[in-house]
């Protein structure tokens, strides 16, 4: 009987003391979670309309994707070169965060300088060169507006045709793209015509946590 308490207690100590755990078994799925929800693996490019999304993204407690890094102004044109200061930038934060797993293009356009299809494929292109290999690449075109609204910046229907285009990109099966949905701006969230203001942010930044979490 003693023997029998003994062992008992000795067992019960072992259990206590956790030596019997076994180590979770991580699925696919759950690897595949935690890497997207891993910390800044979600680079960007664009120009202030994604700095916008950033911003708010950051202000509701988004972790995966990037800060706002100065990208203001830089639409469509400031993204075609591979060796532009743009670019510049975006090494500079994938030095930081390191080479992101995924990104996500803004198609984002000044009406004098507009954009065609062959410059969206070159931005494309680019981002594969400065990503980490293999990078999920999402694409859309600038927030649209509800209501009445014009982005004077984009011109009359600026914002639609980004986001044509974005929708076009991701149709083609040779660019390998993902489009995850439209941006919007409500009344009263937008500052100036064109630029999200501080509600109008947090509205953007819980979109994009809806789509990439």
């Amino acid at each position: 009987m003693q023997l029998t308490l003994a062992t008992t207690g000795a067992l019960g100590a072992f259990l206590l003391s956790g030596a019997t755990t076994a180590s979770p078994v991580l699925t696919d799925k759950d690897m595949a979670m935690q890497a997207r929800q891993s910390t800044r693996t979600l680079g960007f490019i664009g120009c202030s309309m994604a700095e916008n999304v950033a911003q708010g993204y950051v202000a509701v407690g988004g972790q995966r994707l990037w800060g706002p890094y100065g990208t203001s102004g830089m639409v469509v044109q400031s993204w075609t070169n591979s060796n532009s200061n743009s670019w510049r930038l975006f090494d500079q934060q994938a030095a930081r965060y390191g080479k992101p797993t995924a990104v996500w293009v803004q198609i984002c356009i000044f009406s004098q300088q507009g954009v065609t299809y062959d410059e969206v494929k070159r931005l494309i292109a680019n981002t594969r060169e400065h990503a980490a290999a293999g990078a999920e690449i999402y694409i859309t075109g600038q927030p649209v507006y509800e209501g009445d609204n014009t982005c004077f910046l984009a011109g009359s229907n600026g914002p639609e045709l980004t986001e044509s285009l974005a929708k076009r990109a991701a149709e083609d099966p040779q660019l390998n793209v993902k489009y995850p949905g439209q941006f919007v701006l409500k009344r009263g969230e937008v500052a100036d015509g064109c630029h999200a203001n501080a509600a109008g942010q947090q509205s953007l930044g819980r979109q994009a946590l809806a789509y990439w979490g």
